[in-house]
């Protein structure tokens, strides 16, 4: 069931934009190596992230079975978040994620036994629900906590 993941979600949501935006952009910026993503590329890739789950949570109630997969880095160097105000991405990645809680509340059970192709293993729409929240906890405390 979703209904814990939903409700995360909502807390991140209310709770995740104000205190990246009380991040100096020089923090935000910073890379510890070169081919290393900056606190603002992480928040990047969870854009990316929101994305690609948006397709599977759809396609995969409609669409046998769909293959939707990604090239993290591609996605996140091609979309320039490295240069985009750090307010645009942080209102994107909010807007972007209370638009998925809209969606993910009328799912019906059902549905949610559908299946998607990721990475060769075929995977619930559950299972991804969950396994996005998680992710994107891990990824959010990895900009936050570690300033």
């Amino acid at each position: 069931m979703i209904t814990d993941s939903i409700i995360k979600l909502e807390y991140l949501c209310n709770t995740i934009p104000q205190l990246l935006l009380n991040i100096d952009d020089r923090t935000f910026l910073e890379k510890n190596r070169p081919n290393q993503w900056s606190k603002k590329e992480i928040l990047g890739h969870l854009i990316d992230s929101a994305t690609n789950n948006h397709q599977r949570f759809i396609r995969g109630q409609f669409e046998d079975k769909p293959a939707i997969v990604y090239d993290q880095n591609k996605w996140n160097q091609f979309n320039f978040y490295q240069q985009i105000n750090a307010q645009q991405l942080i209102a994107f990645w909010e807007v972007y994620n209370r638009q998925l809680i809209e969606l993910l509340k009328h799912i019906s059970n059902e549905s949610l036994q559908l299946e998607c192709l990721v990475d060769g293993n075929l995977l619930t729409i559950d299972f991804l629900v969950n396994d996005y929240v998680e992710h994107l906890e891990y990824h959010l405390k990895q900009i936050v906590l570690y300033q």
